[in-house]
């Protein structure tokens, strides 16, 4: 697996978490709840009453959004991400992620994003530990594989 430093996009990335932070801020404002995915996409699992239509609502705008940008965006300006992975690797990937989630009680957005921005003792540890374990990872690939 390699970084394909030509692509390195930090203005994009930066653009993006500063997005990430005003919506998950405006979130908490108007719902009272984490803009967590994995949250909102468990509720879906047993919702309660009248709970199921706004989650509904922010998976398909998750998903709309970057079809509409494509659409909209000039030529040229996207570009396809290349992962340097097998299927099977991105498919333990994502189970294993979604095991921690799973086991963290929330995500990288609810945890990271607003847990860390309220103080939360749980998601100091949470991120803390995941992202120790993403650095661990990185490093026995790259260097001891």
């Amino acid at each position: 697996m390699t970084i394909d430093w030509t692509h390195f996009t930090p203005w994009a990335s930066l653009a993006g978490g500063v997005l990430l932070g005003i919506a998950s801020a405006l979130f908490i404002l108007a719902n009272g709840r984490i803009l967590g995915i994995s949250g909102i996409v468990g509720g879906l699992l047993r919702p309660k009453s009248g709970d199921a239509g706004w989650r509904i609502a922010f998976l398909l705008g998750m998903l709309a959004a970057p079809v509409t940008l494509k659409w909209l965006a000039p030529a040229g300006f996207l570009t396809a991400p290349r992962i340097d992975a097998s299927v099977a690797a991105v498919v333990v990937a994502g189970l294993l992620v979604g095991y921690g989630t799973r086991l963290s009680s929330g995500c990288t957005s609810g945890h990271g994003v607003c847990g860390l921005s309220r103080l939360s003792p749980r998601s100091m540890v949470a991120t803390g530990t995941f992202m120790a374990a993403g650095f661990a990872i990185v490093f026995v690939i790259k260097h001891l594989l």
